[in-house]
């Protein structure tokens, strides 16, 4: 694949590149809506990744080629890049360039080819795979010495301001520093971390992920509606994020909110607790425990944040009903993809439910894979 991928830059760019450098999609364990909260996700890195193939240039120009795309090379003037300037795929590594600048940090033109198989739309992150992948590259290109954690803040600045998706950190966070058999607990606030051994196979599990295949666009004005909800219900509070109020106080704070915000807070709050319950059972090797922890929070996510959809509810439905252990909508929701943990002998048969519950419904055939907790951002040619 390494040598394909340099093959196929050259017959775009008319050179030799660099190398190539990945970054992966990631799938959440637990944990959603709370990032921006300044609260704790759990997140895993999938096998999937995007993978930018790289080339230093003498000028300003950025040449960016995308295998999923049209076909044609957006060539981009570093000078004039500017939040609004560039549309659709592009403005993610542009963004990341962009940012990095911004920041003061000394890149040059670039020539790119990118190549993914991470799923788009489907609540894994493609968007921070590519911009951790571009950040990685970048940082070796030019030698900026950058660290894992730096580079994801890059990359979220680089969706934040430059894209115009307000996402949290998590998902850049994961793409940059998740490292295999392990899950990432992650303090959103204070960026501390810590590696939990999440070692499916030895208990006898698997993760699986269900892409419902129908699309989200989180920058439709939902997702910034819902931070901007939690943000003032804090405000009203007098805290400065969610994450400072505890579950033993929240009756009496949500006696103080009104109606509109209550359920906001109740998912924000109860899911941190849900995200700290999970680690401690990780730690003491109790992995199918985790199960009634993900069905409270997808009913959170559909009851109190209504962020879940008919796909979603149904493949936790029909996964549950043929003998998974626990189920969840993960990612930022409407629409996306559902983790279902399961036994070793109900992967297929709980896989094969879902996909008749669909067919049933006369929804798209979903996707069925199994989640493996791979490695973060690196250099692989």
């Amino acid at each position: 694949m390494i040598d394909e991928a340099a093959t196929d830059f050259e017959a775009v760019h008319g050179a030799r590149p660099s190398g190539t450098w990945a970054a992966p999609g990631r799938v959440n364990l637990i944990g959603e809506h709370t990032d921006y909260n300044d609260g704790f996700v759990l997140p895993i890195a999938l096998p999937h990744t995007t993978r930018v193939t790289a080339r230093g240039r003498a000028d300003r120009r950025l040449r960016l080629y995308s295998a999923q795309g049209d076909g044609r090379v957006t060539d981009l003037a570093l000078d004039g890049l500017a939040p609004g300037v560039v549309a659709g795929w592009a403005a993610y590594p542009a963004g990341v360039f962009w940012a990095l600048a911004e920041a003061g940090h000394p890149v040059g033109g670039a020539d790119l080819f990118i190549d993914s198989d991470v799923p788009t739309g489907a609540g894994l992150s493609s968007s921070a795979a590519l911009e951790c992948a571009t950040a990685a590259a970048l940082n070796d290109l030019h030698g900026l010495g950058l660290t894992g954690p730096q580079l994801a803040l890059v990359a979220q600045r680089a969706e934040n301001a430059f894209v115009g998706v307000p996402c949290g950190v998590m998902d850049q966070m994961a793409s940059a520093c998740c490292t295999a058999g392990t899950a990432l607990f992650l303090d959103t606030r204070t960026l501390q971390q810590r590696h939990v051994p999440f070692d499916l196979e030895a208990a006898g599990l698997r993760l699986l992920v269900i892409d419902t295949k129908v699309k989200h666009d989180l920058g439709d004005g939902a997702y910034a509606a819902l931070r901007a909800g939690c943000e003032r219900a804090a405000e009203l509070l007098g805290l400065p994020a969610l994450r400072d109020l505890a579950v033993a106080d929240l009756d009496p704070a949500l006696g103080r909110l009104p109606g509109e915000l209550r359920s906001l807070v109740r998912h924000v709050v109860t899911e941190n607790e849900r995200v700290t319950e999970t680690v401690e059972r990780l730690e003491h090797g109790a992995t199918a425990a985790l199960a009634p922890i993900l069905t409270a929070g997808h009913a959170s996510l559909r009851d109190d944040f209504r962020v879940s959809c008919a796909e979603t509810d149904l493949a936790v439905e029909a996964a549950v009903a043929a003998g998974a252990l626990g189920a969840r909508m993960t990612g930022g929701g409407f629409g996306g993809s559902v983790v279902a943990l399961v036994a070793e002998a109900d992967a297929e048969p709980v896989a094969e439910a879902v996909r008749s519950a669909f067919g049933s419904a006369g929804y798209r055939p979903p996707v069925v894979f199994t989640a493996v907790p791979s490695t973060g951002a690196r250099r692989v040619a």
